[in-house]
């Protein structure tokens, strides 16, 4: 019998949340948005129906409270709750609180997500199962002398994996036993703070694998089938940044083969609603079962670009008690499609996560094979307490190389400002050569980094006059009262008896330049256009148009694919800032300080680590560039940090 749902809460913020939401209010569902203190004027919020406060601003005190989420749903009416990705979505224990409260979770049964929810388990189902697996140790003992002989037996590199979550928390490639054990320790916390579960595995590192995975669901009444494949081999910190369907180059044989093994899979453990199982696919074809995801996956739009369907919409029917639409003999494939994710993060760093306010935030325009799921707002800003991805930008195609170019256009629309990001790093991916020939396995960034990462370029004079220009034009005119045109408020640098000429002192990536504005360059609405008197081509006069968006004392100018903040500043008023001291550490970006490995007056190597700082969920380590001694210690274990403050002071050993 179908239940009926007319208030769905969405347990879950950001981009999943308003996707969700934009399927609810689709179908006439009232929805419900839960927040952190820190997010009660996000965007998700708004665009719900009615919100809930859980308070706190780290997950545990807010998006990982179980309690909190039931006792929200009961108060608002709501009848099912839907889990979204991370978070709660693939704790059983929640599913049965959902459950036991008389709501209907939007996700499989409590046992499902167990039998699947640790890596260990599944590997050891799926080889009774007869799925084959990658070499590895998925056992219950923890102690770092198992991890040592099973590391010795696999060979290295491996890659220790935690048993209960994904998304590339706490998971370390180990390329030697020297680094065994303080990647083991790292990969242990990371796990405890994501997943509240610091169980570990270790397999076998298999070289330049594909990562294919195939999206499954099944209904209460005994179908399953699968929406074909999706390729994510495309990652950087083993989390996924392009993702495409279907998988390029895939026989249909091969597809067949990894589709049903995926279905055997969720069969195997009564499996109900979206699912994803993925796989490593080696160059002869052959596929190991990696895990499988009991939840919706980040990359979803892909799926539902070539099939033309509504998986959320299918999440909510098979909540109901509704049977799938349609047979797998049914289910449609069209045309290729292509997503990538925007992060804040900075790609010349390491990809570390970045947060701070969006001060400029423009999505690509709409039309046909262009879609936009995002959780942010101009203006919004973006917490070090949460995953770091603004947006996901999809494009759809005939075929394969139309998505790309397609993509490409959308990416170029795009402007962020405030904060560093990686879109011109994801331009860069997608006009690769290798990329366009579908060249593809996880190695993919790190063997053409040079490419896609290069070193950082100093701007020429053709950028500073640019700017000088876009900076002069986009100036609200000076008028007089007493005489409004009159040419001494006019910024076009009239000089009587002498050439226009307006002089400007500029910043941009901390340098300053006095830069003269000349003509030869307009600025319309948010482009500016130039001649090739500022940009040489060849022999050919040309004019380009360049991205150039003034926000209040900033203009964002593009340049190379990527766009420069650029202020003005006055020499005389300012005051030079005042610098670390010699040999200090700052921290990199906001967090909080969960371990201080060095003591004062402690000597240490180069390469040495000396804190630790946890930020979006992940721990990434303040090494001393350096041999020397630790002159001072500015900070503590669980102390919140703002990016810039000074960590640890190193002098001369």
């Amino acid at each position: 019998m179908s239940r009926p749902i007319d208030t769905l809460l969405v347990a879950n913020r950001g981009e999943i949340a308003c996707r969700v939401m934009r399927t609810a209010r689709a179908l006439g569902i009232r929805t419900v948005a839960v927040h952190s203190a820190i997010d009660r004027h996000a965007r998700h919020v708004r665009e719900a129906d009615l919100a809930v406060d859980l308070g706190g601003a780290k997950p545990a005190e807010s998006y990982l409270r179980i309690d909190g989420i039931v006792a929200a749903a009961r108060e608002s009416g709501a009848q099912a709750v839907h889990p979204g990705y991370g978070f709660l979505s693939e704790n059983a224990d929640f599913a049965r609180a959902c459950e036991a409260a008389g709501l209907l979770f939007l996700g499989p049964p409590a046992a499902a997500i167990e039998a699947m929810g640790s890596k260990s388990a599944a590997k050891a189902l799926m080889e009774a199962a007869g799925v084959p697996l990658v070499p590895g140790y998925h056992g219950e003992a923890q102690d770092y002398e198992t991890f040592r002989a099973a590391a010795e037996t696999i060979g290295y590199p491996v890659l220790l994996k935690a048993t209960a979550g994904g998304g590339g928390k706490g998971m370390k490639v180990v390329e030697r036993e020297a680094e065994l054990a303080e990647a083991l320790e790292s990969a242990r916390r990371e796990a405890r703070a994501a997943f509240g579960d610091a169980r570990m595995l270790v397999e076998k590192y298999v070289l330049k694998p594909r990562h294919v995975e195939i999206q499954v669901f099944a209904d209460r009444h005994g179908n399953c089938l699968y929406l074909f494949e999706r390729d994510c081999s495309i990652q950087r910190r083993h989390q996924k940044v392009v993702e495409e369907a279907p998988a390029p180059g895939l026989s249909p044989v091969l597809r067949r083969a990894m589709g049903e093994a995926a279905v055997k899979a969720a069969q195997a453990i009564g499996y109900v609603g979206a699912g994803t199982v993925e796989f490593l696919l080696d160059a002869r074809g052959e596929f190991f079962f990696m895990e499988m995801n009991t939840r919706l996956q980040v990359e979803h739009p892909v799926t539902e670009a070539i099939t033309g369907l509504d998986l959320v919409a299918w999440q909510i029917r098979v909540a109901r008690g509704e049977p799938l639409p349609v047979t797998q003999d049914q289910v449609p494939l069209h045309g290729h499609a292509i997503e990538v994710r925007l992060y804040a993060e900075d790609p010349e760093h390491d990809f570390l996560p970045a947060s701070g306010t969006l001060a400029l935030y423009r999505e690509p325009s709409a039309g046909p094979g262009r879609r936009v799921d995002s959780g942010v707002a101009e203006g919004d800003a973006v917490s070090p307490f949460y995953d770091p991805m603004l947006a996901k930008l999809i494009a759809w195609g005939e075929n394969r190389e139309e998505a790309r170019q397609r993509l490409l256009a959308m990416l170029a629309e795009t402007a962020v400002g405030g904060l560093r990001t990686n879109l011109a790093f994801l331009r860069r991916v997608l006009a690769h050569p290798a990329f366009a020939s579908a060249e593809l396995d996880t190695g993919f960034i790190p063997r053409h980094q040079e490419a896609l990462l290069p070193e950082p370029r100093e701007l020429p004079e053709a950028f500073w006059q640019l700017a000088a220009s876009a900076f002069v034009q986009s100036e609200a005119p000076r008028r007089r009262e007493d005489d409004p045109h009159s040419p001494w408020s006019a910024s076009s640098g009239w000089r009587a008896g002498l050439p226009a000429q307006i002089d400007l002192h500029l910043s941009c990536q901390g340098i300053q330049r006095q830069v003269c504005a000349l003509d030869g360059a307009e600025l319309q609405g948010e482009w500016l256009s130039c001649r090739s008197e500022f940009i040489r081509d060849g022999g050919f006069t040309v004019r380009r148009r360049l991205r150039a968006i003034r926000q209040g004392d900033t203009l964002y100018l593009e340049w190379d694919g990527e766009l420069h903040a650029v202020s003005r500043v006055d020499p005389l008023a300012e005051v030079e800032a005042g610098h670390a001291h010699h040999g200090g550490l700052s921290a990199p970006m906001n967090g909080s300080i969960v371990r201080v490995l060095v003591e004062a007056g402690q000597k240490v190597e180069a390469g040495t680590p000396l804190v630790v700082l946890e930020a979006m969920k992940m721990e990434h380590s303040i090494r001393a560039p350096q041999a020397g001694v630790v002159k001072g210690l500015y900070c503590r274990e669980g102390e919140l940090v703002s990016e810039g403050t000074a960590l640890v002071e190193l002098g001369e050993a």
